[in-house]
């Protein structure tokens, strides 16, 4: 299995993720486990950024997928949905494809880091993450998602909005 966070918030956010999780299923073997779609935040983005919808894709790789080569393509779904090369840190953005997990695959390059080091500190993908597989256990971690979110609000106080 492998996992892609989807987020929007410029534009048509909710048609965007709409029309990106058709695409996305040509890129799984078996049905997509998609999540609703949440309403979050932005967080570490410039000031006046929108909120973001986000959600979260469960797919089976094609067997001859990579993390790279799904990453590439994750990419290029991207610039199709009109995303550009990043001006400034985290701007807004009508698609953002984050592979999160692809497996139990582990890779740190500049390229790709798996399993994406942040997203277990990020309610927007943990709340996501937590409908389609609350019993997921990432590479190198004993506590499933479950458990991280519920530790994550805990100390936030809060949690998104679907």
């Amino acid at each position: 299995m492998a996992v892609v966070a989807l987020g929007s918030n410029l534009g048509r956010s909710r048609a965007v993720l709409s029309l990106a999780v058709k695409r996305l299923r040509k890129l799984s073997a078996s049905p997509l486990r998609c999540s609703s779609v949440w309403s979050t935040a932005p967080v570490d983005c410039p000031p006046g950024s929108p909120d973001f919808l986000n959600a979260v894709v469960a797919l089976e790789p094609f067997r001859d997928e990579t993390p790279e080569s799904l990453l590439k393509k994750l990419q290029a779904l991207e610039r199709e949905f009109g995303r550009r090369p990043k001006k400034v840190l985290n701007e807004p953005r009508p698609l953002d494809l984050d592979l999160i997990l692809f497996g139990r695959e582990r890779r740190d390059s500049a390229l790709l880091r798996l399993p994406h080091p942040r997203a277990l500190a990020r309610i927007f993908v943990l709340g996501p993450l937590c409908e389609v597989a609350p019993d997921l256990v990432f590479p190198g971690r004993r506590l499933n998602v479950r458990t991280f979110l519920e530790r994550l609000q805990s100390r936030a106080g809060s949690e998104p909005r679907r």
